[in-house]
């Protein structure tokens, strides 16, 4: 790794003592106060916490590398997210596989209440698949909502949206999720003809 690696490889333990790079004092906030929540979105699709740490310290190495571009473009927490997002699927994509939240135990039973909600019955994988095609933010709220339990506000503060616009992504994802698996509207909703088709 070169300098400016947000770690190095040398352990305190193993007797090296190698001063920490100097990183911007924002971006150690952003670190800090993201990583946890970075980590538990790449574990949930990547199936387990050491592969969710390597692809983490990737991204944020990422995100320090374009820091300044993305402080000035006033959109952090969409950008970042972003650059998440992208390094999970790249992860998936090298290892020629599903999301772990496909295949493990879990993360299945997560999936199961997700479908409860919805009101979806039939075969799991067009549930999982219809939620992989999701554009990125209905995915993403769908996600953290459903799968990671996280709350409209946490959620909001992680994707740098209002509490209403996190609703509103849950809501359409899940109408797109409906529409796509061919479910009737639920009682008392009136569908416009045309709509979502």
């Amino acid at each position: 790794m070169g300098t400016g690696d947000i770690s190095t490889d040398v352990s305190p333990q193993d007797g090296g003592h190698t001063a920490p790079p100097d990183l911007p004092l924002d971006f150690e906030g952003f670190y800090l106060g993201h990583q946890e929540f970075f980590h538990d979105f790449a574990e949930i699709h990547l199936g387990g916490r050491r592969v969710a740490e390597e692809v983490v310290h990737q991204v944020f190495l990422q995100i320090l590398g374009g820091w300044d571009e993305l402080l000035q473009q006033g959109d952090l927490e969409q950008q970042t997210l972003a650059v998440l997002h992208r390094g999970v699927t790249q992860r998936l994509q090298e290892d020629d596989r599903p999301p772990a939240f496909l295949i493990a135990g879990p993360i299945a039973k997560n999936l199961e209440a997700v479908r409860n909600q919805l009101e979806i019955t039939g075969a799991a994988g067009g549930l999982y698949e219809a939620i992989l095609g999701l554009p990125t933010r209905q995915f993403t709220v769908i996600v953290l909502r459903h799968l990671l339990g996280y709350p409209t506000k946490r959620i909001a503060r992680y994707m740098g949206l209002d509490t209403r616009t996190v609703d509103y992504h849950g809501r359409k994802g899940k109408e797109r999720l409906r529409i796509q698996l061919g479910l009737p509207a639920p009682a008392g909703k009136i569908v416009k003809k045309g709509a979502g088709q």
